[in-house]
């Protein structure tokens, strides 16, 4: 199992980039993502803490499958990414099956790596601008892993005890209980 160890803070993309350059952080291009978020029709993802959502992102496209949270503090969670042919099938397949759109989320997102970490700074539409850090790793390895996205934001001068657990269709939605 692979285990996406997440948190993301609100900060201002221009400070931010400065730090990134001060560390040694490799800028790794830009792009433009696309999602649509998913209910189920056999359980509440928002009592189950689950996600399922289509991304297009500049010609990709992918169904991602976001497990519960692990924890309090991060969005530390499972996730299953599946590259797919279409957004057109993908959503035929998804609807087909009972599942029916919830929500969606269009962002620009520019990405920096640093070590065994990437940084985004997303730019989300009807929101804010963002700073995720995070990594993915083995399940047995995740804990450990969530002090490093920790220090990580650190380096960057960025406070972790200010982290958003809430996904982007939850704050677009001012719902904290929406799987995302």
């Amino acid at each position: 199992m692979v285990v996406e160890v997440e948190m993301k803070v609100e900060a201002d993309h221009d400070d931010v980039v400065d730090r990134l350059e001060k560390v040694g952080a490799e800028a790794h291009g830009e792009k433009t993502q696309h999602d649509v978020y998913y209910s189920a029709p056999h359980r509440d993802f928002s009592e189950t803490d689950e996600a399922l959502r289509t991304r297009r992102e500049d010609g990709d496209v992918y169904v991602t499958y976001k497990g519960p949270k692990l924890d309090r503090s991060t969005k530390s969670r499972r996730e299953v990414d599946l590259r797919v042919g279409s957004l057109d099938v993908a959503d035929d397949l998804l609807k087909s099956l009972g599942f029916t759109e919830f929500g969606r989320v269009h962002k620009h997102r520019r990405k920096y790596v640093y070590g065994d970490y990437v940084v985004v700074l997303d730019d989300v539409e009807g929101l804010d601008e963002y700073v995720e850090v995070e990594t993915v790793v083995g399940e047995d390895e995740w804990e450990e892993a969530r002090e490093g996205v920790r220090e990580m934001l650190r380096r960057l001068q960025l406070d972790p005890s200010k982290g958003i657990r809430d996904s982007y269709l939850q704050l677009l939605h001012g719902s904290g209980e929406q799987g995302g």
